[in-house]
């Protein structure tokens, strides 16, 4: 008794404390180590200052305009969208993806992981040209299907192309739209009203349609909207109605395609610095000072709109549908 209460007494912890002792400092200097390990935090960056603020230079060009000869060139996530593969394995099919959002959208879902199909017109094969080899850089499949959406039977092969070449289809991003600006109802000739409502209203209708016998439960569909649905300018009549339409399809199609387990929602942008802009979209002198009327005091760039078209086609959003997420530099309408 005596021997084992002296060697207590030099040695006050027992067998296993000393074990678990040594086991909790290892853990603990492991930990020291990963933490050193990891990079350091990115500096916070003043999002008023992030990027170009009006006065812009006047510039137009023919529709549909290329984001190439923009000036300044809109930041579409190129070098800066890093991806985490929260989109691994999907397969998207993304509308307007040679510039804006959908270029945006395009980009991040395959630095994501996914495989993506985008659509554009003819004369937007410069910048589509440059999104697939972005696409195929990150080490994705990228499919290139240009063709015009007013068509319903191009809209329908658009689907088959796009199943057919991705092998399946999981994420449906309708995002191609028209938009022109006139003073007046007046100066709207019924065949720009109907390009209007074709490409924005009834492709999307033939897309779906065509889309849903290939889209399982877990699938998406995302539809871009605009703030113009709730808060629309004098100059954007004919648009702005079909965004309200488009806010409109996305909660009743929510609603409709929840019992399948395919979620809808939309993305509702304020002034974003797209082609669309410089192609009709915006008057020379309403150009000059765009976005400058927002809190922040300038438009946005398409890239900082690329993470909620992530996070809406990610699988840990599955609680969200029939939901429409704004993004308007403080302007505070989805």
């Amino acid at each position: 008794m005596k021997s084992d209460d002296t060697t207590h007494a030099r040695n006050p912890l027992s067998r296993r404390q000393l074990v678990g002792g040594v086991g909790s400092g290892l853990a603990i200097a492991a930990a020291g180590a990963a933490a050193a390990q990891e990079p350091a935090a990115a500096p916070l960056v003043d999002p008023i200052s992030k990027y170009p603020k009006p006065p812009f230079a006047r510039q137009s060009q023919p529709w549909p305009g290329l984001a190439g000869r923009m000036d300044p060139k809109p930041d579409h996530g190129e070098t800066s969208y890093r991806g985490s593969g929260r989109l691994a394995g999907r397969k998207a099919l993304i509308t307007g993806g040679d510039s804006g959002m959908g270029r945006a959208a395009a980009i991040a879902f395959a630095r994501e992981g996914a495989d993506v199909a985008i659509n554009y017109l003819p004369d937007e094969e410069a910048d589509a040209r440059e999104v697939i080899a972005l696409i195929e850089a990150a080490g994705r499949k990228g499919l290139a299907i240009p063709g015009d959406l007013r068509d319903e039977t191009f809209c329908r092969d658009l689907v088959a192309r796009a199943v057919q070449g991705l092998g399946g289809l999981d994420i449906v991003v309708s995002n191609a739209g028209r938009q022109q600006a006139h003073a007046s109802i007046l100066d709207i000739s019924s065949e720009q009203f109907d390009w209007t409502m074709k490409t924005n209203i009834y492709a999307p209708f033939w897309i779906i349609k065509a889309a849903l016998p290939h889209l399982k439960p877990g699938a998406t569909i995302i539809a871009t909207t605009s703030e113009q649905a709730t808060d629309p300018t004098p100059d954007l009549y004919d648009y702005a109605q079909t965004k309200a339409a488009t806010t409109n399809f996305v909660r009743s199609l929510g609603k409709q395609l929840a019992a399948k387990g395919i979620r809808v929602n939309g993305v509702a942008p304020g002034p974003i610095w797209t082609p669309l802009q410089v192609s009709g979209g915006a008057s020379p002198e309403k150009l000059e000072k765009f976005g400058a009327q927002t809190p922040f005091g300038r438009p946005g760039q398409p890239g900082e709109l690329a993470g909620i078209y992530v996070q809406l086609a990610a699988a840990d959003a599955s609680y969200a549908t029939g939901q429409v997420y704004g993004a308007a530099g403080g302007g505070g309408l989805p």
